[in-house]
């Protein structure tokens, strides 16, 4: 298992291994004591073809993330909301697959989200904070401040989600 950091500091790109043979594979994710973190609340997350979920925060308790691609592929995309960071704005993407075996593990303090692109994903995420529904806010994935260059022009999103407000919104109101 090889780590890769990026150039948004806390940001790890985690190449996982793969054994295979005859009668498939063994792929080693996450190995808790490499990255130095605990995680406790697990989630799965099952979509069709160009399905955009996020991006996704919380204003207390903010969730750190380990993110594998169990089948299927999505573009990956993290904004760091930390306002003490050099890097406060910025956004960092990369594809995750099955095929590719790579993981990303996101810090506290970032907005999260992915678009699918196959037909079935699978992707699978550990947290290391519970999930508040009361802290939970999305940030719009349309904001042109972001520069994301999501690589389809008109995903399927949530209610939720078209709503979400620009990072201009939530500076203007303390996070709120």
């Amino acid at each position: 298992m090889k780590i890769n950091k990026t150039k948004i500091k806390g940001i790890l790109i985690i190449q996982g291994v793969k054994h295979s043979d005859n009668r498939g594979y063994l792929r080693e994710i996450l190995l808790e004591a490499k990255i130095k973190k605990k995680f406790k609340f697990h989630i799965t997350s099952i979509s069709k073809k160009n399905i955009l979920r996020g991006l996704h925060f919380q204003i207390r308790k903010p969730q750190g993330k380990f993110v594998s691609v169990i089948k299927g592929e999505i573009f990956d995309t993290v904004v760091d909301l930390r306002k003490n960071s050099k890097t406060f704005g910025k956004s960092f993407s990369i594809k995750l697959s099955a095929i590719n075996c790579k993981s990303l593990y996101i810090p506290p303090g970032f907005a999260h989200g992915f678009l699918t692109l196959k037909k079935e994903n699978i992707v699978c995420y550990s947290c290391t904070e519970y999930r508040y529904p009361s802290a939970e806010r999305s940030l719009s994935y349309r904001d042109p401040k972001l520069k994301i260059k999501w690589p389809i022009k008109k995903p399927i999103v949530s209610k939720k989600d078209k709503s979400a407000k620009n990072l201009k919104f939530y500076i203007n109101n303390s996070f709120k």
